[in-house]
């Protein structure tokens, strides 16, 4: 018999997983398939983790109304789900003279989208705020309502609450097909079987354009990805205390300077156009291109401070804003499409779309209301994820109380981050289980420090193998196919 809901959602990035938890709310039965073996595997996994003011997006674009409307429901959202958010506000810099013009059309820009909390600065201001900063900079607009935030712990928090409140959440299932009766949709095709439904919701990133296209509509959209190579560098050599932007071209924003939430140190992104969506190969030009680009806005920087890189991909589309007399063939796409019934239709979601998750959540909520749902809220319904224990952030007094309580926290597993046994024990455990080291890591922050893993990986494998009751030869990295291990030692040879 097939199992039916009402709602399914395809895509378990931050943008799903934020509708998972707004559908939560009421009184509907609701599925959320993700391809990968865990959540926050896409583009919400490699971005500059940046809650953006709103100065950027074109006026009238629907990436800017979303970027408005979500930006102040971030401080509500971090209290109820217990991640991590700092509105530390935002610098964009001008570095000589010939820059200064950019920092008046984005003023100008933000006033039309309403944002508030801007202000230009002096060199003189720029320079006693930022102790970095190349000399040459000639002035910069500061919006205060700019962020920082983890997308990892976003993206698990909004998970786990719509989990909290009753949303399946099935992994490693990959969308294949639509099951359709005449034009109306009502169930899925996976690898894991079928599933009936009465609306699919598409938030599948970049992916996004093959599942409309196989539901009948808008053929000409496509999604690009674009490529953007990023440098980490080691809290303890370097920092910067502010979020910085250069001075965007039509290329983008540009290749910024930033903290982070964690205190390191990133630099990035370039963009660059692919063909692979999923191609996460940095390449020499790319790292060469954001160095020079990071060096102008901070000369100190050096190399010899990096720990990692990587690639983040970013869903580039060909939606069309819909706003008269504005020709941005870029949007966002958020609708019901009429050709076809049962159908939300997500696509092009890219920055500013951490910022705007929240808002298009709420958006899909009040166009299924729009088409006539009649959504019952739950009167059971919890908003509230506490985050589980994270040692590094404790006093001793509670680290003691902890230890007391459970001795598994008093063993460190990875050095770097001050990642312990009882962590990672309980993220395997959790609402949404972290069975991978890679889920682990995007989790704890376990092997993100200046060893990358090197110490503590041989026993993050064991602790998995313990608390999942399975082989230490079937632990994997991130999913099939990435096994650490391939045998006991002692059988080589043999």
């Amino acid at each position: 018999m097939l199992e039916k809901y009402d709602f399914i959602i395809i895509g378990g990035g931050v943008v799903g997983s934020m509708i998972a938890r707004w559908l939560s709310r009421y009184e509907a039965s609701v599925l959320l398939i993700e391809k990968e073996a865990d959540i926050c595997m896409g583009a919400s996994s490699a971005n500059t983790a940046i809650v953006h003011a709103g100065y950027d997006p074109l006026p009238g674009s629907l990436k800017a109304r979303m970027n408005i409307v979500g930006n102040p429901m971030w401080d509500q959202l971090s209290g109820e789900l217990s991640f991590p958010f700092e509105r530390r506000g935002d610098y964009v810099v001008a570095v000589g003279e010939e820059e200064l013009p950019g920092l008046d059309t984005l003023m100008e820009q933000g006033k039309v989208n309403g944002v508030p909390g801007m202000k230009m600065l002096s060199k003189a201001e720029v320079l006693a705020r930022e102790k970095n900063i190349n000399p040459d900079v000639s002035g910069a607009l500061w919006a205060s309502t700019g962020g920082i935030c983890d997308p990892f712990a976003v993206t698990i928090a909004a998970a786990e609450n719509a989990v909290m409140n009753g949303v399946k959440v099935l992994l490693n299932t990959s969308f294949e097909d639509f099951i359709m009766e005449g034009t109306r949709i009502v169930g899925i095709k996976t690898n894991r079987g079928d599933f009936g439904c009465r609306w699919v919701i598409n938030s599948a990133g970049m992916y996004s354009d093959e599942i409309m296209h196989k539901a009948g509509i808008r053929p000409e959209f496509v999604i690009k990805p674009r490529r953007g190579e990023y440098f980490v560098f080691d809290r303890a050599d370097l920092t910067i205390d502010n979020v910085l932007f250069p001075v965007p071209s039509l290329k983008g924003k540009g290749i910024l300077v930033t903290t982070t939430l964690h205190g390191n140190t990133i630099i990035g992104p370039n963009s660059v156009f692919g063909e692979e969506k999923e191609d996460r190969s940095t390449t020499h030009e790319g790292l060469e291109e954001i160095w020079q680009g990071a060096k102008n806005l901070v000369p100190c920087l050096n190399q010899k401070h990096i720990i990692a890189m990587f690639v983040g991909l970013r869903p580039y589309g060909n939606g069309p804003c819909k706003s008269p007399g504005i020709d941005y063939q870029h949007d966002y796409i958020i609708e019901i499409p009429t050709e076809v019934q049962g159908f939300v239709n997500l696509g092009g979601i890219e920055s500013p779309g951490l910022t705007s998750s929240p808002a298009i959540a709420q958006e899909v909520v009040d166009l299924l209301k729009d088409a006539g749902e009649k959504l019952k809220e739950k009167k059971e319904w919890d908003p509230v994820r506490r985050a589980r224990p994270r040692f590094r952030d404790m006093s001793h007094k509670e680290r003691k109380l902890l230890i007391e309580k459970d001795p598994r926290y008093g063993r460190v597993i990875c050095r770097c981050e001050n990642v312990t046994e009882g962590e990672i024990a309980a993220e395997i455990h959790a609402p949404i289980p972290a069975t991978t080291y890679d889920a682990l890591k995007r989790r704890t922050w376990l092997g993100t420090g200046r060893c990358q893993g090197g110490f503590d990986m041989p026993r993050v494998v064991k602790i998995i193998a313990d608390e999942l009751g399975v082989s230490p030869l079937e632990v994997t990295k991130k999913g099939q196919g990435s096994n650490f291990l391939l045998r006991p030692t002692k059988q080589v040879g043999a």
